[in-house]
């Protein structure tokens, strides 16, 4: 239960795990509290997570707290902006604030993680989809439900559907505005894992603790190089290997890690992120 002040988007420290808190009970409804939030605690994750500060989070877990991650948007907002002077040039400016969101997100210089324990509609899918890694509980399902209103979904949900899954399941997933369970999504690469409900708070940190003890310069690498063979094409990506990885041979966590594996064998490793 949260405190009555909580802010409704908050980050809080795991050791070297920054986890950003969705609390808005009791549906987490996403509204300008919860947008304003998200635009808070990123400005904060891209300080917490730069290279070579001395406290730098090595790895974003998003979370949310109650019985559903969120049910949606709350629509009061669409409905001020349909009937407000200029509504086409409001929406607009909404759009291009919230993209802003999932860009951020998807840009952070380490592994992030988005665990789903629950229900998670609409903006909360789409932050989801900006992260690295989408783990879900047996019992969460899905859903870009805004055809229901009459809009498609515009905080990059459509586009990195179709970046997982592919045209035609993204397509699909976004004209019937159906709830899609975790089994089903995993099946489609859109949801990494799905895992036990009993004990999933607890294996959602846990994953995200073993990304944050990795080398952390070489995940930012990875994300880099993934990036951008999905959006300019493999060969785009091919062209930056060379100065990527190669500087990754001036890192400490290579030359640690290569003595280690001389010494005592491959897995025994440990990184200090730098």
């Amino acid at each position: 239960m949260s405190a009555p002040d909580a802010a409704p988007v908050r980050v809080e420290r795991d050791g070297g795990v920054a986890v950003v808190v969705l609390d808005r009970p009791p549906l987490n409804l996403f509204d300008e509290s919860v947008f304003a939030g998200f635009e808070r605690c990123l400005a904060e994750l891209v300080e917490l997570t730069a290279p070579g500060r001395a406290d730098r989070a090595r790895a974003v877990l998003l979370e949310a707290r109650g019985k559903v991650v969120s049910a949606g948007v709350d629509v009061h907002a669409f409905r001020e902006i349909a009937r407000a002077p200029d509504p086409v040039g409001r929406g607009t400016a909404l759009w291009s604030r919230l993209i802003r969101l999932a860009q951020t997100l998807e840009d952070l210089p380490v592994p992030v993680v988005f665990a789903a324990h629950g229900l998670t509609l609409t903006a909360a899918f789409e932050l989801a989809l900006a992260c690295d890694v989408l783990l879900a509980a047996e019992r969460a399902s899905f859903g870009l439900v805004e055809m229901v209103v009459g809009l498609t979904p515009s905080m990059g949900g459509p586009q990195r559907l179709a970046e997982r899954a592919g045209p035609s399941r993204a397509k699909e997933l976004v004209f019937t505005g159906e709830r899609y369970p975790a089994a089903t999504l995993e099946r489609w690469g859109v949801v990494n894992r799905v895992l036990p409900d009993d004990g999933f708070a607890e294996a959602a940190r846990a994953f995200a603790h073993r990304l944050a003890a990795g080398p952390t310069v070489a995940h930012a690498a990875t994300k880099q190089l993934v990036g951008t063979a999905v959006r300019d094409g493999v060969r785009a990506a091919d062209a930056v290997v060379a100065p990527l990885s190669g500087a990754l041979f001036g890192t400490e966590d290579l030359r640690g890690a290569v003595d280690s594996f001389l010494a005592d064998g491959p897995g025994q490793a440990s990184y200090e992120g730098r």
